[in-house]
């Protein structure tokens, strides 16, 4: 059931804009190419990543794709890509396919699921 509600939502990015898509599409392969075992669902209009424990999400909106980290003040951000000022939060925003490597997206979810971790 989650799985359909997944791709639903894939599909709406795609109505959308398909850059978004590429985007949230590239994100989640990078994500499950990562982490072996990683359950997806649909929550707060994204969709979650958990592996052991839940680190990621990945938002689609209208200027660019979120890729949102629960325990990202944990991380020690050494690329300087994070964004956000809260107690717990912090995200990338990701607005084209080259941004995914070129802001180390791969590095900080290492980073995240670390954080989340040790929770």
């Amino acid at each position: 059931m989650a799985t359909k509600s997944v791709q639903s939502l894939i599909e709406d990015i795609r109505l959308i804009s398909e850059t978004n898509h590429e985007i949230v599409e590239a994100v989640r392969a990078l994500v499950k190419k990562t982490f072996k075992s990683t359950s997806e669902e649909v929550k707060y209009g994204g969709i979650l990543f958990s592996s052991g424990v839940q680190f990621c999400g990945v938002f689609a909106y209208k200027e660019h794709v979120s890729v949102e980290f629960g325990a990202g003040a944990k991380i020690t951000d050494e690329f300087g890509f994070l964004e956000g000022s809260g107690k717990g939060r912090r995200h990338l925003k990701i607005r084209s396919i080259a941004e995914v490597k070129n802001k180390k997206l791969a590095e900080y979810l290492l980073l995240a699921h670390k954080a989340a971790s040790e929770v």
